[in-house]
């Protein structure tokens, strides 16, 4: 039997802003000791009043507008009534009737995967599809609990008692997080793998650090995720249900398979695997005949597998109510509009300006995700922009700059080439990150000079390294170094000729290989006389010399 997954994705991001989401404390996620930032209002003390963060709405609204939702006219908060240690009020701030954000949707690419830095992966034709949201609320995070694993014990609290947490007995409480103002995102069951999950995520993580209303780091638990899925079997599935959207994802089946929720996924990987583990898991007990039971399940990330946690029969009466201590909130045109008006570019955008330089999917990936370095990056293509037109200029070129593009997307491209693969090992032996260049003493400017060096082939590969870490070491200019350092590549006929007889001379089998016509003796020739020269011959003048004098 062939099934299909059906796949619902819940995703808690807590927002950026100085204070909690109703009274003033302050919002720091990376505050180490526990209850600290805290007051009677998030501690639900009798008598105090909760009071709306309108940066915490602002943001929401700003999350919505990029994923194309329609923001509420009028909306209010709700109490969600549950106990949980880790909740001092015993219910929950939220919103559940009407939310802030309804009906977006966010197209992913699998023409643009998020890689690591480094990796060159291969880009596959395009194919996007389109996940439909459903709702983005708002509404106040719960408190952490500690339980007896010794691993997420606080330092002062060890040293205070004398004596380990694991070795307690109990879970501690810390209040910190309780009444941080969180976003919860629900999308539509759209997904059918664990590699569309990931896509997703990984480009909503992108759009709120872009619009700086999350951090979204998934290990500080910035940022969680939740899984809804579901096998259908593909006889009952709606062959109508696809109607004239040709972005949507699914057909729509008749009836659905049992509902397995993956709670507390802690990175976009985990959410991944255990989404294509759960489909494999779910198929086999159904061609074995046997049932999936409704349940919520974690990952365990050492055993690669979802586990049982807790049986869920049916959904909890969580007794939802309005909030009686906060005003209902109503936005007119003209605020939604003014928040439009000031968002910043999103990474979808940035793409499609980025494609002008003429790069690979992967490059404009790369300087997407490193927001930083592609800025850097851009400054530099600015700068060679100007040195192309100048070019042009001086060698009397035909047409108008810049309708004659060979030369600077050969520039782009060149400078792209350099910063991906020499910049990690630059920056890892400067101690600067990649989205942190602050400080980083190789300015665009000098970066630019230095490619259009390497370009003009007065300066060799060999060279260009040297002078790179020459130039993040002191942030001098590039010719500066070439000419103390004398890196300056040499292209003197007269001055290579001397280097190619003595190869010759030391390399008779060789010489006689290349002419009987075996290629690979000529590359080992020029690699001698470039081992010869240390690295400063033109390649290309050397193999022009090695050819006059095999037709002598």
């Amino acid at each position: 039997m062939e099934y299909k997954p059906v796949i619902g994705l819940e995703i808690h991001a807590e927002l950026k802003t100085k204070t909690k989401m109703f009274c003033d404390s302050l919002n720091d996620p990376n505050e180490k000791h526990p209850n600290i930032n805290i007051c009677p209002v998030c501690l639900a003390h009798p008598g105090t009043l909760p009071v709306i963060n309108y940066e915490a709405v602002k943001k929401v609204i700003m999350a919505g507008l990029a994923l194309n939702c329609k923001i509420a006219e009028d909306t209010f908060f709700e109490r969600k009534n549950y106990f949980y240690p880790d909740l001092p009020k015993g219910y929950q701030i939220t919103q559940y009737q009407k939310p802030l954000c309804e009906g977006g949707y966010l197209d992913i690419n699998f023409q643009f995967p998020i890689s690591n830095f480094q990796s060159n992966p291969n880009v596959s034709s395009s194919k996007i599809k389109r996940i439909r949201i459903t709702r983005i609320h708002l509404e106040e995070d719960a408190g952490r609990l500690y339980h007896e694993t010794g691993n997420m014990k606080h330092e002062s609290q060890e040293k205070d008692s004398g004596s380990k947490i694991q070795d307690s007995g109990y879970s501690l409480v810390d209040y910190n997080r309780a009444g941080v103002p969180l976003m919860e995102l629900v999308t539509e069951p759209d997904f059918e793998t664990g590699l569309e999950v990931k896509e997703f995520a990984e480009e909503l993580q992108l759009i709120l650090r872009y619009l700086g209303v999350s951090d979204a780091d998934m290990e500080k638990g910035l940022m969680r995720g939740e899984v809804n899925i579901s096998l259908a079997e593909e006889s009952g599935l709606n062959a109508e249900g696809r109607g004239n959207n040709p972005h949507r994802s699914a057909l729509i089946p008749h009836k659905l398979g049992t509902k397995v929720e993956i709670k507390n996924l802690n990175s976009i990987k985990a959410a991944s695997d255990s989404v294509d583990y759960e489909i494999k898991r779910q198929t086999e007990l159904l061609d074995a005949g046997e049932k999936v039971v409704q349940e919520t399940r974690g990952w365990d990330d050492t055993k690669k597998a979802t586990v049982s946690q807790r049986s869920k029969e049916e959904a909890h009466d969580y007794r939802y109510f309005p909030e009686p201590d906060l005003p209902p909130l109503k936005f007119t045109l003209a605020q939604v509009e003014a928040i439009k008006d000031g968002l910043l570019e999103l990474p979808s955008q940035r793409r499609i300006r980025f494609a002008r330089y003429g790069l690979t999917d992967a490059q404009i990936e790369i300087f997407t995700v490193a927001r930083h370095l592609g800025d850097y990056y851009e400054h530099v293509a600015t700068e060679l922009d100007s040195s192309a037109k100048d070019f042009h200029i001086k060698k009397g070129l035909k047409g108008e700059f810049p309708n004659e593009p060979h030369l600077t997307r050969r520039l782009h491209e060149l400078s792209a080439n350099y910063i991906i693969t020499e910049f990690p090992a630059l920056m890892s032996a400067t101690g600067f990150e990649i989205d942190d260049l602050e400080g980083f003493k190789i300015s665009p400017e000098a970066f630019a000079e230095l490619m259009v060096l390497i370009f003009n082939k007065e300066l060799s590969s060999t060279g260009a390294k040297a002078a790179l870490k020459e130039m993040a070491a002191t942030g001098f200019h590039p010719e500066q170094i070439m000419k103390e350092k004398n890196l300056g590549q040499v292209s003197d006929e007269s001055e290579l000729e001397m280097a190619v007889d003595k190869v010759i001379a030391n390399n008779g089998q060789a010489v006689r290989d290349y002419k009987k016509g075996k290629e690979a003796s000529m590359k080992f020739l020029i690699g001698k006389v470039m081992a010869q020269t240390k690295g400063k011959a033109n390649p290309q003048v050397v193999a022009d010399i090695l050819n006059k004098k095999q037709k002598q």
